[in-house]
C-alpha cells in the first residue's frame, strides 16, 4: 500500500477520546507543574516545551502514516504549549480572556476556511498527505489555545467555577454526538465540535483537581495527577501501538486504533 494514502491521524472511538481528554488535560497540569513547581517561569518553560514540540513535530512528519507514540507524544506536547501560549499572553503580557477568545477564534476558522478551500475536505478520514497533515495540526495547536482561554473565560472570569464548567463543556461534547445520531450534523461538524471542546473540557478537569479548595477545586497535588494521568496515556498508546502492529486478515497495515 502507498503510504502516502494511508490516513496519518488517529481513527476515532472510545480510547481516542479518553486519550485525548486526559491528554488535554495533562497539557493544563503539566504546564503548571513545569513553570511554578520546578520554578522554570513561564517564558522559559514556553520555550522549553516549544523546543520540545517542534522536535516531535519532525518526529510525527517523518512517519507518513499513522504511528500511536509520536502521534499522541506530539498531542500532548501542543496541548502543553497551547496552555503555555494562553497563560504568558495573559499573565506576561496583560491580554484579556475574552480578546484571546476572538483572536483564537478567529484564527481556528481562518485555518479551516483555508483548508477547505486548498484540500476540499475538513474529514479526519482524509488526513493522507503532508498540506491536509499541516492544516491538521495547526488546527489542533489553535483549539489548545483557544480551549485554555475559554476554559479559563467560562470558570474563572465568569464565576461559573470548574466543576460546572466541565458539567457544561461536557454536556456540549455529548450534544454533538447526539445531534450527528440523529442526522442533524454530519460526521465533519461532529467530530470538530466534539474535538474543539475536548480541550476546554480537559483544562476545566484540571483545575478542578489541582487548585485549592477555597478556589472551588479538589487541591490534588499537581504530581499526583500528572503521573496518574501520564500512566493513563502511555499504557493506552501502548495498547494502541501493539494493536496497529498486528493488521487483520487480508490487510497489510491498517494502522487501527
Amino acid at each position: 500500500m502507498n503510504k502516502e494514502l494511508l490516513n496519518r491521524v488517529s481513527r476515532l472511538g472510545l480510547l481516542f477520546w479518553i486519550v485525548k481528554i486526559f491528554s488535554t488535560t495533562v497539557g493544563e497540569t503539566a504546564a503548571d507543574f513545569v513553570s511554578e513547581n520546578l520554578n522554570l517561569g513561564l517564558i522559559i518553560t514556553t520555550i522549553l516545551m516549544g523546543v520540545i514540540t517542534i522536535l516531535v513535530t519532525i518526529w510525527n512528519f517523518k512517519q507518513k502514516n499513522y504511528f500511536p507514540p509520536s502521534y499522541w507524544s506530539l498531542i500532548v506536547m501542543m496541548s502543553i504549549e497551547g496552555t503555555l501560549i494562553t497563560d504568558i499572553l495573559v499573565d506576561k503580557f496583560s491580554v484579556s480572556l475574552l480578546t484571546l477568545d476572538i483572536v483564537f477564534g478567529i484564527a481556528m476558522a481562518l485555518v479551516f476556511y483555508f483548508w477547505y478551500k486548498k484540500e476540499q475536505s475538513l474529514s479526519i478520514h482524509s488526513v493522507n498527505n503532508d498540506t491536509r497533515e499541516r492544516f491538521y495540526w495547526i488546527i489542533v495547536l489553535t483549539t489548545f489555545a483557544l480551549g485554555t482561554g475559554v476554559g479559563d473565560t467560562v470558570s474563572e472570569y465568569l464565576k461559573v467555577g470548574y466543576l460546572n464548567s466541565l458539567i457544561i463543556f461536557g454536556s456540549v461534547f455529548i450534544l454533538a454526538g447526539v445531534l450527528y445520531y440523529f442526522k442533524i450534523i454530519n460526521d465533519v461538524v461532529a467530530f470538530w465540535i466534539a474535538f474543539i471542546v475536548t480541550r476546554p473540557i480537559g483544562a476545566s478537569l484540571g483545575d478542578f483537581f489541582i487548585q485549592d479548595l477555597k478556589d472551588g477545586g479538589l487541591g490534588i497535588s499537581v504530581a499526583i495527577i500528572n503521573i496518574i494521568f501520564f500512566i493513563v496515556i502511555i499504557a493506552t498508546v501502548t495498547y494502541l501501538t501493539t494493536k496497529s502492529s498486528k493488521p487483520p486478515k487480508g490487510q497489510a497495515s491498517p494502522h487501527e486504533t
